[in-house]
């Protein structure tokens, strides 16, 4: 390389698409606040909602890596083996498993060193094949690191994910929850048939809920709600780039996810004070979820029964507690460092 290991480096930062999601939300302010720091950073994805997010500073590049097809991957890797030799790259950071073979195809093309973060519990088989050929790895939570621990390079991080400031806070209205509210990409794994089918239960109670987001199965929720008559309660409002003004004017986050590497979202109510009660994950309890928080995942009858106690106002969720998220300007401190350690060894 023409310019030195330390100090300003050249980064790519790889991800599958850029539409709404912890992965993406991720992507995007660690880019910002490095290109902020004066590095020089290209994010390379299929493209999506989140692109017109990302400050001038930072080069985009569309290519399709987000395609499960292995001439579609040679394709990107090609190319971005290409344009890493060709600008002096300093290291590719893929994140999401397609990225993560993609990079380890380029890196050996191209000889820039590669790295990934493992942003959730992925299932344990083939498709993890290049992870310990990373030459480091970043896991957002000592959950995924322990899951995958058989699967990582021995150069490894625990690095979670980091926010952006905000100057909303919540304020408790009364002691009194009406207002619920879910914050999510809408796929099966985030649960919101849990929370729906819970809900049905309650319509006896006075409550309405909120749906922040957008995915692959929104038409699939959309019609469960009809079926289950709580259409006049239950408003889907689709992607929003400003969840915790949300988060503000509501009075319960509910995270009925049945696995979760991280739980951006988690840190996001306790960034601004929204009570929450969450499922029963490692990943939770690692933020400091307590017990009386926590319900197991995809219980219909036990979501029904702690909301039960809530709107009768017999049990009150706090928040978690606010030192538990991390600024992205702390995160990106923790990225560079891990970058500069892994290229020192990769010389």
């Amino acid at each position: 390389m023409d310019h030195p290991r330390v100090g300003i480096l050249k980064i790519a930062q790889i991800l599958p698409e850029f539409h709404e999601g912890g992965v993406e939300r991720h992507v995007l302010w660690l880019s910002n606040e490095l290109a902020a720091s004066g590095h020089q950073v290209t994010v390379i994805t299929a493209g999506g909602k989140l692109e017109e997010k990302l400050d001038p500073g930072v080069n985009l590049r569309k290519l399709p890596v987000h395609r499960k097809n292995p001439a579609t991957g040679f394709y990107s890797a090609f190319n971005i083996a290409a344009r890493a030799k060709r600008e002096n790259w300093d290291i590719l950071h893929a994140h999401s498993r397609v990225p993560v073979w993609i990079a380890w195809w380029a890196s050996s093309m191209s000889g820039v060193p590669w790295v990934f973060t493992a942003h959730a519990r992925y299932n344990l088989n083939p498709g993890l094949k290049p992870f310990p050929r990373a030459k480091g790895a970043i896991c957002v939570s000592k959950a995924v690191e322990e899951h995958l621990r058989s699967f990582l390079p021995l150069n490894r991080a625990v690095i979670p994910n980091g926010l952006p400031p905000v100057e909303s806070r919540w304020e408790r209205r009364g002691g009194v929850v009406k207002r619920l509210l879910f914050v999510g990409r809408l796929t099966r794994i985030k649960g919101l048939d849990v929370l729906l089918s819970a809900l049905d239960g309650l319509k006896d109670q006075e409550w309405e809920l909120d749906v922040v987001g957008d995915g692959p199965q929104r038409a699939e929720f959309e019609t469960l709600s009809e079926r289950l008559g709580l259409s006049d309660r239950v408003r889907f409002h689709g992607f929003q780039d400003n969840p915790q003004d949300w988060m503000v004017e509501s009075d319960l986050l509910v995270f009925p996810s049945l696995d979760e590497g991280m739980g951006l979202v988690l840190l996001q109510s306790a960034q601004v004070g929204l009570p929450v009660i969450a499922s029963d994950l490692d990943a939770a309890r690692e933020i400091g979820a307590k017990q009386d928080q926590l319900i197991p995942p995809g219980d219909i009858r036990a979501w029904r029964w702690v909301l039960r106690k809530i709107l009768e106002r017999e049990y009150t969720p706090k928040p978690l507690n606010p030192s538990i998220a991390f600024s992205i300007k702390e995160v990106a401190e923790k990225a560079l460092v891990f970058y500069h350690n892994t290229l020192s060894t990769s010389i």
